[in-house]
């Protein structure tokens, strides 16, 4: 793991490859966390996190559903189905404002989506989230408090698709 100010350099200097997960639950609901840190910080969005230098995209996720779902991959049912890639430009970083250092940040994220039973619950909310909380599709699409970003991932055809 990097410390601070190696990262924040890494940030300042090249796109982030990230892995953000749709979870899907019936009837029509998506999980969303209430960010705490930046980027997006204070907006709804779908759970997520970058892949590290050497760790395959599957171990990554292994990693982050165990990280910000308190699950470990092999409990999730089904397997993530690829809904496409996508390119996220922010003003800021998580050392702060791009006015305060001068960083903005840029991920590159490849987006997955996994259905889940109507019964399934998420056991709590990580370090990076406020808390989670399932939202209907219709909402989550709309409201104002869910990132932007996140909500392109909802567009009906790309969920169809997936």
């Amino acid at each position: 793991m990097l410390d601070a100010n190696t990262f924040l350099h890494v940030v300042s200097a090249t796109p982030l490859v990230a892995i953000d997960l749709v979870l899907l639950r019936a009837p029509g609901e998506v999980l969303l966390g209430l960010r705490n840190n930046r980027p997006a910080q204070g907006f709804w969005f779908v759970p997520g996190g970058r892949i590290r230098k050497n760790e395959t995209i599957r171990a990554a996720m292994a990693r982050i559903t165990a990280a910000e779902l308190g699950l470990p991959l092999a409990d999730l049912p089904g397997a993530p189905r690829p809904i496409g890639h996508f390119e996220h430009f922010y003003p800021d970083s998580f050392a702060g404002s791009a006015e305060e250092i001068g960083v903005s940040t840029h991920y590159v994220v490849l987006a997955y989506a996994l259905t889940v039973p109507a019964d399934f619950q998420v056991p709590h909310a990580d370090s990076q989230h406020a808390e989670l909380r399932w939202w209907s599709l219709h909402e989550a699409r709309t409201a104002a408090a869910v990132h932007p970003l996140s909500q392109a991932y909802l567009a009906a055809e790309r969920l169809a698709c997936a």
